[in-house]
């Protein structure tokens, strides 16, 4: 393992000013959001739609460090015969991966889950490298329930994520570890925030076990938030100050940076409540994104699958991806959004 390599590809996908686009939907996820907007999805449309965020040139050099592909894309070319992967390498981003593959019911532990993909992981890793990829990601998911989470559930997953960052930086591949506590249910924020700690704190320990070098990883957490059913959603400035608190009792300064998922919060909620963590200041990791959803609705929907929507869904993309980014920098106000991209 070069550790100094890791480390300053590390550094890059949390730059201040720009974040990381997810999008790593499987073929079962993308066809769902696919399905709401009337496009069939297929190998074409996929490679269509996808070639055309690649291709959005205001958001990926501006705004994208980085991008983590499903293993469909990273081996498919573009209308012109040009590598997608490439694209993203042409863009100035950094090319990555999800490795696990999905998750299965965990035995004994009735409605929690495991995630998959550890056997044989090496090998694909090494596959990955050649290609091009430079860093990988792996989701665990801890759900808040009745009775659950068990300590089961967050163990062995926690485990896993250890497992998986280790054989990335073997392979000389920077892992992101996202450990997502969900937002679907009843809960309030402090239960959040309860069962994150743990997860985060589990998942470190865990980490150190598998002597991981933190300064050579990104970590992908929740932020802390009150479930979607929730009967008082908690406001942006108590889940700054909230997550804020949370990463500074459990990740260590040694990690470079942390790069939020949305989990299900809409475009603006997630793009406030990264600019309100940023505001705050005084943090020893870059804080940014790494988005799906949020950054892909509005173009999904301007796009719609046609090709007369593609500079459409490109200007949908690329105000997102700047919104964004100005929130990783604390710079973010609601009033941008009315603004055209």
């Amino acid at each position: 393992m070069k550790l100094a390599e890791l480390h300053a590809i590390a550094q890059a996908m949390v730059q201040p000013g720009k974040g990381i686009l997810a999008a790593d939907e499987s073929a079962g996820t993308i066809k769902k959001r696919f399905d709401a907007i009337g496009v069939a999805s297929t190998e074409q449309s996929r490679r269509d739609y996808r070639e055309m965020l690649f291709r959005s040139e205001a958001a990926m050099q501006g705004c994208i460090s980085g991008v983590i592909l499903y293993d469909e894309t990273i081996w498919q070319d573009a209308a012109d015969g040009t590598p997608l992967i490439k694209l993203i390498e042409q863009a100035g981003s950094i090319p990555g991966i999800k490795v696990d593959e999905g998750t299965q019911p965990l035995p004994s532990c009735p409605g929690e889950t495991i995630t998959i993909g550890l056997d044989r992981l090496a090998e694909r890793l090494a596959r990955y490298y050649q290609r091009g990829a430079r860093f990988a990601k792996w989701r665990a998911v801890i759900d808040i329930g009745d009775g659950i989470p068990s300590y089961a559930a967050i163990h062995t997953n926690a485990h896993a994520l250890a497992r998986y960052a280790a054989l990335c930086q073997a392979a000389q591949i920077v892992p992101i570890v996202e450990p997502e506590v969900l937002m679907d249910g009843g809960h309030d924020i402090d239960r959040c925030y309860e069962v994150t700690e743990f997860v985060l704190k589990e998942t470190f320990q865990e980490l150190y076990y598998q002597k991981v070098a933190l300064e050579g990883m990104i970590l992908k957490p929740n932020m802390a938030v009150a479930g979607k059913k929730a009967a008082k959603p908690a406001g942006i400035a108590e889940v700054a100050e909230k997550t804020v608190k949370l990463l500074k009792a459990c990740v260590p300064a040694a990690v470079p940076g942390i790069a939020f998922l949305s989990g299900g919060q809409s475009d603006q909620d997630a793009t406030a409540h990264l600019d309100a963590m940023n505001k705050i200041g005084g943090l020893p990791w870059h804080l940014t994104f790494s988005y799906g959803r949020a950054l892909q609705a509005a173009p999904q929907k301007a796009w719609a699958g046609q090709a007369a929507n593609v500079a459409a869904g490109q200007a949908a993309f690329s105000h997102r991806a700047r919104m964004n980014a100005l929130a990783s920098r604390g710079q973010w106000d609601a009033a941008l959004e009315s603004k055209a991209a």
